[in-house]
């Protein structure tokens, strides 16, 4: 019998965080843009009905919104590279002046993951050899040299996801008839929401449950917390 090469199909090392980094600004943005233009444009709708009202409330809330989490994954994720490019130029300082204690330390480091001390001494030695730099940011620090968070790429996740979300409510609200407008684009809300916790957790390997009724949860909170607050400034004529 031949042996046969194992075939995972999950994520792993530097994929696998790369992944999650996305997805993380990807479904905050989208649950953002949801429940933020969904509570937005359902609590003006407590207050009146018109429709120019609510376009103008929708469109402004979807741009502050995507701007702001654009801006703010930028700012976020540029202090994390920030922080760990001056962990690497430490790193590359220590290894210029004081290659031994290093070594020993990268050897005490493999040794804590369960190899014996002098395999991990072999193995430290031989990760030095090859690249020394990148076997301590691995090992010691957790970073990936060649693949540092990127911020740009992160904003633009996080904006395109905030307006796909934000759309959703936007239009439902604005283009349904008055009638029926508020109870279908609930529906629809709650839909999207559970659609995107059910994708997230499908791709982080995570249970479904627990992420779909999160992410309902917050929504159904938003929309009746601020309908109530419009329909009593509705009321009383503010």
């Amino acid at each position: 019998m031949t042996a046969r090469t194992p075939d995972h199909d999950e994520a792993h090392g530097g994929a696998l965080g790369s992944r999650l980094n996305w997805l993380r600004a990807a479904v905050l943005g989208a649950n953002d843009g949801i429940v933020s233009t969904a509570g937005l444009v359902v609590g003006v709708a407590g207050a009146t009905g018109d429709r120019g009202t609510l376009l103008t409330a929708g469109l402004a809330g979807l741009l502050a919104g995507s701007m702001s989490m654009a801006a703010g994954e930028y700012v976020s994720v540029s202090t994390q590279r920030d922080a760990e490019r001056a962990a690497l130029a430490e790193e590359k300082r220590e290894l210029a002046t004081e290659p031994r204690a290093e070594l020993d330390e990268l050897t005490e480091l493999l040794a804590d993951k369960g190899l014996e001390p002098r395999l991990a001494r072999e193995v430290a030695e031989q990760l030095t050899r090859h690249d020394a730099l990148r076997a301590h940011a691995e090992v010691e620090l957790g970073i990936n040299p060649d693949e540092l968070t990127q911020p740009w790429h992160a904003a633009g996740a996080s904006f395109l996801a905030f307006t796909a979300g934000a759309l959703l409510p936007l239009l439902a609200i604005v283009l349904l008839p008055a009638g029926h407008r508020l109870w279908i684009t609930a529906a629809a809300v709650l839909g999207a929401l559970a659609l995107c916790g059910w994708t997230s957790a499908r791709l982080g390997a995570a249970p479904e449950g627990p992420a779909v009724l999160r992410n309902m949860g917050g929504g159904v909170l938003a929309m009746a917390v601020t309908y109530a607050a419009g329909s009593v400034l509705g009321a009383v004529g503010v």
